[in-house]
């Protein structure tokens, strides 16, 4: 069968489209929109003081903007597109549905103007990384890369449709999509998608885990014969989902080989695709700790070469990958302390990740805004791993009562981030390590895990220069 017609960007001149949302998604999605020729207003809640920039950006791109006030008018739109933070739920859906008004998510816009393939990596946890290793060995193949989407890593916050406008049919955008961003598709169809694992997660947006399993699935569901879905073989909620696809099944896993994938001989990653198996890299080539990045080389490896990539670009690019920021990020060494900046850590799945990644018993800095969902995992992966637990944010109180009633009571509480990391260097001693691993969202003392990592990171540092004597 052949992919789905895409819409031209002609398509949408003098058309009305309402963005809900004036966060880098939704003016993303205005630029682009009012460059192809449509009217677009902008809608945002948040009082204009907090938008000053987005609203001064609007200005340059001609477009209106109603904020300080929820909802959207809707009579006279041909389109809406709402932000990948409004839920599925929220009353502005069911207006939509009544007026006739098309509902289309950024990546589905995306998809529907791009002129080249695209590579999507979605998951609980380790999609950026993933994200941002496939791009990396795109570009060492001599492909034009983009690396776009939800990926948050540094200067990398592309969003996908500003790399579909980019872009030409000579190149290929690697996105990281997440569940939110699925919610409003309909014939988004990546030439190959991975699904890199399913935990529990956004439990206070989703009824069900099922419910949010399902969303996890349909990065496949508009995929065909002819285009690749690459699934997790270790972690049962990801494999099941092969059932369903139509699209050509690879797998990946740490623990076996596959018939089909990427997998682990000896100290080498291998990968398999119609019969014909290449070494892609040796786990040696690896920078990263943990077996998840092994999962992760894993996945990037297989999207890679099922896309048409030579095995030496995959291990030269595994060579120079020393990972993203906020994701086990290394910050600095005092007194033999090692600190590492893990802000990403925003659930119960990736905490254990964290701190099993880590060499000996580390003093960990844990707490925020829990999303739901039990916290007993969280609480036994303390109680094997962790040395101290420095507990900081709304959930404070509701960890450590797990934690104190799996047998652990090697606890302080801070009010700040600043008092958390005096803390833990207090109770840290030569070899031991530090690391921010919240397991939970930033949103209750931050804006951003980015935000949250990046005031860590600072605290990390000016101790740091404090030892030596050279703070400026």
């Amino acid at each position: 069968m052949d992919a789905p017609r895409r819409v031209t960007g002609t398509l949408f001149r003098d058309k009305t489209v309402a963005v809900v949302g004036m966060a880098r998604t939704g003016m993303a999605v205005a630029e682009v929109l009012a460059d192809l020729g449509a009217r677009v207003v902008l809608y945002d809640r948040k009082p204009a003081a907090e938008l000053e920039r987005e609203l001064a950006e609007a200005k340059r791109l001609g477009v209106e903007a109603h904020v300080g006030h929820p909802g959207a008018d809707l009579h006279g739109v041909d389109l809406l597109v709402p932000s990948p933070g409004v839920p599925a739920t929220s009353p502005i859906f069911e207006e939509a549905q009544m007026l006739a008004v098309m509902i289309m998510s950024e990546i589905e816009l995306a998809y529907r103007i791009s002129r080249a393939p695209i590579i999507a990596i979605t998951g609980t946890n380790g999609k950026t990384t993933t994200t941002v290793l496939v791009g990396r060995i795109l570009q060492a193949d001599g492909r034009q890369t983009y690396i776009a989407g939800n990926v948050a890593a540094g200067e990398i916050k592309l969003p996908l449709i500003t790399a579909a406008h980019r872009t030409s049919a000579d190149g290929v955008i690697v996105a990281e999509i997440s569940t939110f961003q699925l919610e409003w598709v309909s014939s988004f169809r990546p030439k190959i998608a991975a699904l890199l694992n399913i935990a529990e997660d956004h439990s206070d947006r989703h009824a069900t885990f099922e419910e949010y399993a399902a969303l996890k699935a349909r990065v496949f569901e508009n995929q065909e014969p002819d285009d690749f879905a690459i699934l997790n073989l270790d972690n049962p909620p990801a494999a099941s989902v092969g059932e369903l696809v139509l699209a050509k099944r690879l797998y990946f896993s740490r623990l076996k080989p596959v018939e089909q994938g990427a997998f682990i001989e000896g100290d080498l990653i291998k990968v398999r695709t119609d019969g014909h198996e290449v070494t892609a890299c040796s786990l040696d080539d690896i920078r990263l700790p943990g077996t998840h990045n092994q999962e992760n080389v894993l996945a990037a490896a297989c999207a890679a070469i099922a896309f048409g990539a030579r095995p030496e670009s995959v291990a030269r690019a595994v060579r120079g990958f020393e990972g993203v920021e906020h994701r086990m990020e290394k910050v600095a060494t005092i007194g033999e302390v090692n600190y590492i900046n893990n802000s990403m850590c925003t659930n119960v799945a990736a905490f254990i990740r964290s701190v099993e990644a880590v060499e000996g018993w580390p003093v960990v800095i844990a707490g925020g805004k829990h999303k739901g969902g039990s916290l007993a995992p969280m609480a036994e992966a303390v109680k094997e791993r962790v040395k101290h637990l420095v507990l900081i944010g709304t959930s404070a109180d509701e960890i450590e009562e797990a934690v104190r009633k799996a047998g652990f009571s090697d606890i302080t509480r801070a009010a700040t981030m600043d008092d958390a990391v005096a803390a833990a260097a207090a109770v840290a001693r030569p070899g031991d390590t530090v690391m921010l691993a919240p397991g939970c969202a930033s949103f209750d003392m931050f804006s951003s895990f980015e935000e949250r990592g990046q005031v860590f990171k600072a605290l990390v540092e000016r101790r740091a220069c404090s030892g030596r004597g050279d703070c400026g």
